[in-house]
């Protein structure tokens, strides 16, 4: 279920053959509205401060911070981590998520549409991270699931991509099981906290893909969700 929250973000480029239609996940200027995204695991809700005790406490577990793959914030920095996503999402370049496990009520951690490009049809799934104890759960599988729905029949794109570094094993299979394919490795791509320079490793799936991707993806939730009480 798709609800409307806040204020659009401002448009990130001028649209080459004018703007998509308007309608609830587009407003008029073809800029990208805030939404909730509600399942039966997970809601996905706009990330605000409102969110920022409960995204500690998601960040805290596991230390997720120390990670070296990833872009997870310390917890002393949730504060400003909330602060760029929010200026991203006024330049209408990202639209950050807090994740929410409807079972407790707790924040689980975070996820983004980002990269947007409406009038070219594409955006990125990423900074995505969910504390320990929901990792690998329907939770999380929900949450792709919804995105993706979002992304292909209500924003109707051609194509959503999905980066990760090339040392993340464990991330790279998560995004293969979901139907995606792996187009390449972006050498040199950036340079992580710890100065590493990292190579990152391109996925994708497309609107022809998608009901395939749809299809395991929603077996996955079921098997999920049969084994855990979230």
């Amino acid at each position: 279920m798709v609800t409307i929250d806040g204020e659009p973000p401002t448009a990130d480029a001028p649209p080459p053959a004018g703007p998509p239609p308007a309608g609830p996940a587009v407003d008029p200027e073809g800029r990208l509205r805030p939404v909730v995204l509600t399942g039966r695991h997970v809601r996905l809700e706009p990330l605000g401060h409102r969110h920022h005790d409960g995204l500690c406490e998601a960040v805290r577990d596991g230390e997720l911070w120390n990670l070296q793959v990833t872009l997870v914030p310390h917890p002393d920095d949730v504060g400003a981590f909330i602060d760029q996503a929010l200026a991203a999402h006024r330049a209408g370049d990202q639209l950050a998520f807090a994740t929410i496990d409807s079972a407790t009520g707790k924040v689980a951690g975070s996820t983004r549409l980002m990269a947007v490009n409406l009038p070219f049809g594409r955006l990125e799934i990423g900074f995505t991270f969910l504390g320990r104890s929901w990792q690998r759960t329907a939770v999380n599988t929900e949450a792709k699931l919804l995105m993706l729905t979002h992304a292909f029949e209500e924003l109707g794109l051609n194509r959503v991509e999905f980066l990760t570094d090339f040392r993340n094993s464990a991330s790279r299979a998560a995004i293969a099981r979901l139907g995606a394919t792996q187009e390449g490795v972006l050498r040199s791509h950036m340079v992580m906290r710890d100065g590493w320079v990292r190579d990152s490793v391109l996925f994708s799936i497309t609107a022809a893909e998608w009901p395939e991707s749809k299809r395991r993806l929603t077996a996955a939730l079921a098997a999920r969700a049969g084994g855990s009480a979230r």
